[in-house]
């Protein structure tokens, strides 16, 4: 139930234009200071992943890795996505909060 939660506040946020996919965006978002979250697919690249673990770190941006390309894409109602970035801080919280809870 709350992987649903997760997925459908990610389409919410994505609706309301909060949120950026795509590696180029994505890196865009957190180097401006815009992304409140970064979410990476489980099955990304490992360089993807290290890059994006590295990159968060260093501007101090929240990141979890979550589900797969095809899920991440289809929640935001487009093709498959490998990572996407979280504009809005009370969506970002919210699908922390449903992340964090599902481990």
């Amino acid at each position: 139930m709350s992987q649903n939660k997760a997925l459908s506040m990610i389409g919410l946020a994505t609706k309301a234009g909060k949120t950026a996919s795509g590696e180029f965006c994505t890196e865009k978002e957190v180097k401006t200071g815009r992304a409140a979250l970064v979410i990476v697919a489980g099955d990304a690249s490992d360089n993807t992943k290290k890059k994006f673990r590295n990159m968060c770190e260093y501007y101090e941006v929240p990141i979890r890795f979550y589900a797969d390309k095809d899920t991440l894409g289809h929640a935001m109602g487009k093709e498959f996505r490998a990572s996407l970035a979280v504009l809005d801080t009370g969506f970002a919280k919210g699908i922390m909060k449903h992340l964090d809870t599902e481990r």
